[in-house]
């Protein structure tokens, strides 16, 4: 699943690349910056994996169907909500990230298109967890397969021109997004109702709502901080990158080129941290708090091995792969030397995210949203801006900041895992 969910991404920049050095900064900072409007979904896609599995571990299938309803309704209404909101603010937030003059016309457009989209990204994003939590995972990956194919055919036909449509440039890029994703919404609810996951008794009556949305909540507020608190900080870094003395452009493609490559690597971690999020909130659903937390030993152990033998191979690669997502030289050159920093994070990164997401299945996310925003800004955001503006004055400071906030961040992780008792988080079994 998560293969398909980096290859629309990478599918994105790669062709975005084809098309110049400004659309394809302007890609990555727009793919980065809408994940601000998408916290909302996160959050209670976070809620919703911490209910539903423990209540699926616990045997009581009427509150799975009741969880389903509520998340549903909490995210329509925040999708719109959000919806709206994003085009009251979209010029701010374009100079927010300190765009380049050549970049505006480029961002303004493909930032108000992806808007659009937002209540079907909704849809998407937990449809997606709602199947999940309940080990349903071949249909978010048949709704990934069909969102990566039609973003992938669209690319090419509109923005690069081919199989007879016409060349609309970035701009196809854009609806592109929009046909794919709403395409994977409409999926997610089609089957939802095909399993007979969103049902007439799905919709509780406002009583029990009262009784279970605060559980929902007290779950999904900390992990909707820790989204906005960390996109947030990404914005911020890619502001301080947009700023640099000189080469911003060239810095900008070579981040957003790395970025595709790495989130290469994201795959086996992302799979690993479902993973944890799961079997963890299985076990505290089942009462074996003890067996709940070596599991996620155990799947980190298996995610280390993995994630550093795939390090590994793909060192031996990285001028080839970095020529193949960014053809400009410059760019090129940038990129290589962006993924030397990140991929050496890389077991850094792996513990946060299986660690991380053994919390999520406890329900513990505030512990998440402390570490991750400490790390991101007390740590990662003052860093590059020293060792990007000040010391290196260019890229290279902002990488080298990346990758010691990584390994912090992962040292708090495994502290409280290991020290805190995060199982306490856990949901009663009650009705």
């Amino acid at each position: 699943m998560m293969l398909f969910h980096f290859l629309i991404g990478f599918v994105d920049v790669w062709v975005a690349g084809r098309i110049s050095r400004d659309v394809q900064a302007s890609m990555g900072m727009v793919s980065q910056s809408f994940f601000i409007f998408l916290v909302v979904a996160i959050a209670v896609s976070n809620g919703t994996v911490a209910a539903i599995s423990q209540s699926y571990g616990a045997g009581l299938i009427h509150r799975v169907q009741r969880y389903v309803g509520l998340s549903l309704q909490t995210a329509a209404v925040f999708g719109a909500a959000l919806l709206v909101f994003g085009y009251a603010f979209q010029g701010s937030l374009v100079r927010i990230l300190q765009t380049p003059e050549s970049m505006l016309p480029i961002m303004t457009y493909l930032l108000s298109v992806y808007l659009l989209v937002l209540p079907a990204y909704y849809l998407f994003i937990i449809g997606n967890a709602i199947l999940r939590a309940q080990q349903l995972v071949l249909y978010p990956l048949y709704c990934m397969m069909l969102v990566a194919g039609l973003n992938t055919f669209g690319d090419f036909a509109l923005g690069l021109g081919m199989f007879g449509f016409p060349n609309l440039g970035y701009k196809g890029l854009a609806w592109s997004t929009f046909g794919s994703v709403l395409a994977g919404g409409l999926f997610n609810v089609w089957i939802l109702r095909r399993r007979k996951l969103l049902v007439r008794r799905s919709f509780a009556p406002w009583k029990w709502i009262r009784c279970a949305f605060p559980y929902l909540f007290r779950v999904a507020w900390p992990a909707g901080v820790m989204q906005l608190v960390w996109h947030s900080a990404y914005i911020t870094l890619f502001s301080i990158t947009a700023s640099l003395p000189e080469g911003s452009v060239v810095a900008l493609a070579g981040m957003s080129a790395g970025m595709r490559v790495e989130s290469l690597m994201f795959l086996p971690g992302f799979a690993f941290n479902f993973t944890a999020g799961i079997l963890v909130g299985h076990y505290l659903g089942a009462r074996k708090p003890e067996e709940a937390k070596r599991m996620g030993y155990r799947i980190l152990g298996q995610g280390l091995l993995v994630i550093c033998l795939l390090t590994v191979v793909l060192w031996q690669f990285l001028e080839p792969i970095a020529a193949f997502v960014a053809p400009d030289p410059e760019v090129r050159d940038e990129a290589v030397n962006y993924l030397r920093y990140n991929l050496a994070a890389m077991p850094f990164l792996l513990i946060s995210m299986i660690l991380g997401g053994a919390l999520t299945g406890a329900g513990a996310t505030i512990y998440q949203s402390l570490i991750m925003g400490g790390s991101a800004w007390l740590v990662r955001i003052p860093l590059a801006f020293v060792l990007g503006h000040l010391i290196f004055a260019q890229a290279t400071g902002i990488w080298l900041a990346m990758f010691l906030s990584m390994a912090v961040q992962a040292l708090c992780v495994a502290y409280v895992y290991q020290f805190w008792n995060w199982q306490r988080f856990a949901m009663r079994k009650q009705r």
